[in-house]
């Protein structure tokens, strides 16, 4: 989310990262902070990756998608004005949360912020002129608002399945 200014444009800070902690929105000063009141965002994606580790060691790698369709998460976007050209560049980040008691085996440590498929909540979310964050606290606890299929993978990068898929089931 994070970018610094050079003569040929920008480059990643860093200080970068791809996710945004729950508990650092309401931080003042944190890279998040005036994001979570003013650019909010919504990733559309078929779904997301987990790889779980021990001692910086993959142990295991996930695919997790929606069983129909697709999934909604929450994230935080921020322009940055190159002072040369003028350009504005938009940088992004998911909003990460706690981990899922459901998606525990998976990884322990964190889960991506699925937003409801409801239009009142995602048109709140979108929308910069709200900017009283308190009523998106109920989101920011872990919830699997609709049925996920985990599929364990041998690597990323080749994305053979190993073991049969799992139904996780949406919380009520």
């Amino acid at each position: 989310m994070l970018l610094e200014q050079t003569d040929a444009g920008f480059k990643p800070s860093k200080y970068t990262s791809f996710n945004t902690r729950y508990d650092k929105l309401n931080t003042p000063r944190s890279a998040g902070y005036q994001a979570y009141r003013h650019s909010r965002c919504v990733f559309v994606v078929k779904g997301f990756g987990e790889t779980e580790f021990n001692n910086k060691k993959p142990m295991h790698y996930f695919d997790i998608q929606a069983e129909h369709g697709g999934l909604l998460l929450g994230g935080l976007s921020r322009g940055w004005l190159n002072n040369q050209t003028g350009e504005i560049i938009t940088s992004c980040s998911i909003i990460t949360l706690p981990p899922h008691k459901k998606l525990g085996h998976i990884h322990s440590k964190s889960m991506p912020l699925i937003l409801p498929q409801n239009e009142s909540i995602i048109n709140n979310w979108l929308d910069t002129t709200v900017n009283s964050v308190e009523q998106f606290s109920p989101l920011l606890q872990p919830y699997i608002p609709q049925n996920l299929i985990a599929q364990q993978i041998d690597k990323p990068i080749t994305h053979h399945p190993i073991n049969k898929p799992e139904l996780i089931v949406l919380d009520n």
